[in-house]
């Protein structure tokens, strides 16, 4: 566990981390790690180690993210029969996910970005099934359940859209796994819409959040910049369907 003496704005503390990853040699390819999640040393171990965890077992339809650090995760999942649902990167399609069936010939390969678009299939929010857990990549993460990304949102985002869709609640565990240093004992700044961990996974140990932060319930439109609501097929129809609901109130 890294530890710091004061408090950081987040970017502060993804440089941290990025730094201190890059100058010992835990980051590997792609490299250098900066402005990624980084894909570090152990990935593998901490993979095998979710298995620890209890519901890993009892889930079927996992959300997961596409960065290489949970590449490990994602095979396993597949090697097991689960159904993977990862983002298309920046959700910039209107079938803004990848469904992947954990019956595809070569999991290995369907794990990888590449791999999932050739052996898995677009679909959108409402085409979705339940999700049983969601798997977060992180820069950064506090043992309170706050954590980073790298900084453009769209992790949050993908949480806000599973939950106004009713994929997840608040009961669907969030789990990340991460290298220990990446594991700050300062408070993480956090706001109303950022994701939340329920569990911890590092090569060595699988530990839970210790408080029970409030998780996001949907999507925040007044944190969103025009901008970005504007490059989102799936936001852009969401937000005029809000626009809507508020004149008619």
């Amino acid at each position: 566990m890294m530890a710091v003496d004061k408090m950081h704005t987040k970017e502060e503390l993804r440089k941290r981390i990025w730094n201190y990853m890059e100058q010992h040699n835990i980051a590997r390819f792609p490299r250098p790690v900066h402005n990624r999640i980084p894909n570090f040393a152990g990935s593998e171990k901490a993979a095998e180690r979710l298995k620890d965890y209890d519901k890993w077992l009892d889930s079927k339809v996992i959300k997961v993210n596409p960065d290489s650090a949970q590449q490990p995760v994602r095979e396993m999942a597949l090697k097991v029969g689960k159904l993977l649902y990862m983002a298309v990167p920046r959700l910039r399609e209107e079938k803004c996910f990848i469904e992947v069936r954990g019956d595809v010939s070569n999991p290995k390969h369907a794990s990888t970005i590449k791999g999932a678009f050739r052996y898995g299939r677009n679909v959108a929010v409402n085409e979705m099934k339940k999700v049983d857990m969601v798997i977060a990549g992180c820069v950064a993460v506090n043992i309170d359940g706050s954590r980073l990304g790298k900084g453009g949102g769209y992790s949050d985002l993908e949480y806000g859209l599973a939950r106004a869709f009713h994929l997840i609640d608040d009961s669907t565990p969030v789990v990340t796994t991460v290298h220990p240093c990446q594991i700050i004992e300062e408070t993480i700044p956090r706001q109303v819409h950022d994701e939340v961990l329920d569990i911890i996974v590092t090569p060595r140990e699988l530990t839970s959040a210790t408080m029970k932060l409030p998780k996001p319930t949907g999507i925040y439109w007044d944190v969103i910049s025009p901008e970005k609501i504007d490059s989102i097929p799936v936001l852009r129809k969401l937000y005029e369907r809000h626009l809507k609901e508020e004149k008619s109130n």
